[in-house]
């Protein structure tokens, strides 16, 4: 169980990548600012943009530590067999919810590239290159998602009477 604990995971790595990046170009802002009196104003539009992806990226690592927002009070109190389903409820719930941000993500994407070829207003990147990071990124949603599903069912005791492989 250690050895996975010290794993390095992609998820975390493009977390601590995304954030370093962030703090160096503000940095690097706050220094020009301060030292040359020149602002690299342009560069604001990239963070927001990488903390939009950053947001995606840790909101994956939030599901997996089971740090989303949930009711628990009420879930405490459940049988085995109700809290079995609104864990999967949850689950299904919250991917569903991710499904459609990407839906309409990929559709903004699309009309990006087929209507608007719109670029950034400071460094002209093409604004469907920002929009690409959210369903890409999804993937470590989704795997947070299952990921805390897992450890809750798993976590379940077994159903008094229930199936002999429960036990």
């Amino acid at each position: 169980m250690k050895e996975k604990e010290n794993r390095l995971r992609p998820d975390h790595l493009i977390a601590a990548i995304l954030l370093f990046t962030m703090a160096s170009i503000a940095f690097v802002n706050i220094l020009s600012r301060y030292l040359f009196h020149f602002s690299f104003a342009a560069t604001e539009e990239l963070t927001v943009n990488l903390f939009v992806w950053l947001t995606v990226v840790g909101t994956g690592i939030a599901f997996e530590r089971g740090a989303q927002m949930g009711m628990i009070t009420l879930y405490r109190f459940f049988p085995w067999a109700l809290k079995r389903r609104v864990i999967i409820f949850s689950a299904l719930a919250s991917a569903a919810l991710f499904i459609i941000v990407n839906i309409f993500v990929l559709q903004a994407v699309y009309y990006e590239l087929t209507l608007f070829n719109a670029a950034s207003a400071a460094l002209g990147i093409p604004v469907w290159i920002y929009y690409m990071g959210v369903p890409f990124l999804s993937i470590f949603v989704f795997t947070g998602i299952y990921r805390d599903a897992a450890t809750k069912l798993g976590a379940l005791p077994p159903e008094k009477g229930g199936p002999p492989w429960r036990s």
